[in-house]
């Protein structure tokens, strides 16, 4: 049977809290007060989300580690050479520390030629196009217009669910006690769901969807669903919903 809006907002009250935020690479957003240094931080921490909650958290901490109090500020000055040999002995999963270059670099460069990665995002951010699903391949394109370093930002070809950066997303746009909606020219009710795994099962345990791949399709079936309970913000219950399982996984 799918879901109730009343049954969606009492685990929304239940569990979208920010003492349920750890383990989740969210929190390294939350270490940060500046716009510039929270969008930075926010772009790589979701990227690594992918495999072990506990490696992720690890990986983000050793990326952020040579950056000091404003990883932001440290982009701007820091070249090419000098990211690389700081991250020589980084791996996470399938990212060598010389792709995670390659990745900063990448930030670097949009932030030189844009000022902010939102107004990278804005740059091809439609407002009349009903969800921000081609504003996001547009958006990875341009930020891997020179390079790409494609276990971090896959190629938009594929069309995945693009789950890390649609999990960026929600932390950037979204504003509650758990998301730190740092921007403000893209409005929540354009998101897509985060869509990993165990979105896709507690989607398919509720009826939303009978898909059974991660694709932005799905995606955004499953978002569509949400929209019709939620239409302003159709990503609100995303965290809530995900958290059990995540926590569960990882006590």
């Amino acid at each position: 049977m799918l879901p109730t809006k009343a049954y969606l907002e009492k685990t929304y009250r239940e569990m979208n809290r920010p003492e349920y935020i750890h383990p989740d690479p969210l929190e390294f957003v939350w270490r940060y007060k500046s716009a510039a240094d929270r969008e930075v931080v926010g772009l790589i921490a979701a990227c690594l989300a992918y495999g072990n909650v506990t490696q992720i958290l690890r990986s983000v901490e050793k990326v952020l580690a040579p950056m000091g109090k404003s990883p932001a500020a440290w982009l701007k000055t820091a070249t090419p050479g000098e990211m690389k040999k700081a991250l020589v002995k980084f791996k996470h999963r399938f990212t060598t520390g010389a792709e995670m270059a390659v990745f900063l670099n990448n930030i670097k460069r949009a932030l030189e030629r844009h000022g902010s990665l939102e107004r990278l995002f804005l740059a091809g951010y439609n407002k009349e196009e009903r969800t921000v699903e081609q504003a996001l391949y547009r958006f990875i394109d341009a930020f891997n217009s020179q390079a790409c370093a494609p276990t971090l930002t896959p190629c938009t070809a594929l069309k995945s669910s693009f789950k890390r950066v649609n999990l960026f997303l929600r932390w950037m746009v979204r504003k509650d006690s758990v998301d730190p909606g740092v921007w403000s020219g893209v409005p929540p009710a354009k998101l897509i769901i985060p869509l990993d795994t165990h979105m896709r099962q507690v989607s398919m345990g509720m009826g939303i969807t009978k898909r059974k791949d991660t694709s932005m399709k799905t995606a955004v079936e499953i978002t569509a669903f949400f929209s019709r309970v939620a239409p302003e913000d159709p990503v609100k219950y995303d965290f809530a919903l995900t958290r059990a399982g995540i926590r569960g996984n990882n006590t």
